[in-house]
């Protein structure tokens, strides 16, 4: 599955989805583009986009586009805080699909860690 993580994540974190393409908003040379901008070109090229922006299922109409989206919620947007919530996000990647959105939260973030 090709993944793309949004500029609010740490690049590090790609490290950690063995056996997927992934590829960073920022080296795609699309930092700094709107929501929906966004979602309009990773649309063309990535089955999902992952993201801590809580706000954008809220600010875009994710089922106008054919891409994925899951917001991974944590503590805070570092590697190590994020980093429990990646096997849930394996586990979810399978079944996600086109114009879909899922949370993925950390017990610690309020959540039930589910979708």
């Amino acid at each position: 599955m090709k993944l793309l993580l949004d500029e609010s994540l740490p690049k590090d974190l790609r490290l950690h989805f063995p056996g997927h393409e992934v590829a960073t908003v920022p080296e795609r040379g699309w930092a700094s583009k709107s929501n929906g901008e966004l979602l309009q070109l990773a649309s063309a090229e990535f089955d999902a986009l992952l993201t801590a922006d809580q706000n954008l299922e809220f600010q875009q109409n994710v089922s106008r586009y054919e891409i994925g989206v899951v917001v991974l919620v944590a503590p805070s947007n570092r590697v190590q805080a994020l980093l429990p919530l990646v096997p849930r996000v394996l586990e979810v990647l399978p079944g996600l699909r086109p114009g879909t959105l899922v949370r993925v939260e950390s017990p610690t973030a309020g959540g039930d860690g589910g979708e």
